[in-house]
């Protein structure tokens, strides 16, 4: 495994995970539900931004590395699933759209290591859907975390959009992917 800058950043994102969830199992003598939300949310925004840099890193200091390439979707993906199931527990965010938007990242996942396994992984490169639906879930769920003022209402009609876009984007990469899908149904690699 190499260890550098960039991937030191992704393991800090792993690492803070467990943060924004505890935030809010904290004694309640220890933080006000303000100070749980406002510490959540400044937690997730740090590891969001590890996750631009971590990336810009690695191409600026040519240190990409396949283990990058595999942690890094990884720490995004728990990341967001922790994200979600807390704001579910706290009543901020619907499980539907939670599981519509979990479920569509395992799927897709799967749907890559397929593609990997038949040679095909440079037809699954992220679109610029994709981007957008992150840009709006990375957006969304500190606005819910913090859930005070507008927050709550913006982070919830975003995450909204976010789930349109996950859905969309889940039938864009389907699509490219269902040629091959009916070649290979059936063979194994």
């Amino acid at each position: 495994m190499p260890l550098n800058i960039p991937i030191l950043l992704t393991w800090l994102r792993v690492a803070l995970i467990p943060l924004v969830v505890g935030v809010f199992y904290l004694p309640p003598s220890w933080l006000s539900p303000l100070e749980q939300g406002l510490a959540s949310t400044i937690i997730f925004i740090v590891a969001a931004v590890t996750d631009w840099f971590d990336g810009f890193l690695a191409r600026r200091w040519n240190q990409t590395s396949a283990f990058g390439a595999f942690l890094d979707p990884v720490a995004d993906k728990l990341m967001v699933a922790g994200a979600l199931l807390v704001l579910i527990q706290l009543g901020r965010l619907d499980a539907l759209i939670a599981f519509v938007i979990i479920g569509r990242e395992i799927a897709i996942s799967a749907l890559r290591e397929w593609m990997a396994q038949i040679g095909a992984s440079k037809s699954m490169a992220v679109s610029s859907l994709g981007k957008i639906k992150t840009t709006a879930q990375m957006t969304a769920i500190p606005m819910l975390l913090f859930d005070r003022y507008l927050f709550d209402f913006l982070g919830t009609l975003l995450m909204y959009l976010a789930a349109v876009l996950t859905v969309w984007s889940m039938f864009y990469y389907l699509r490219l992917a269902w040629p091959l899908i009916k070649i290979h149904s059936g063979k194994l690699p």
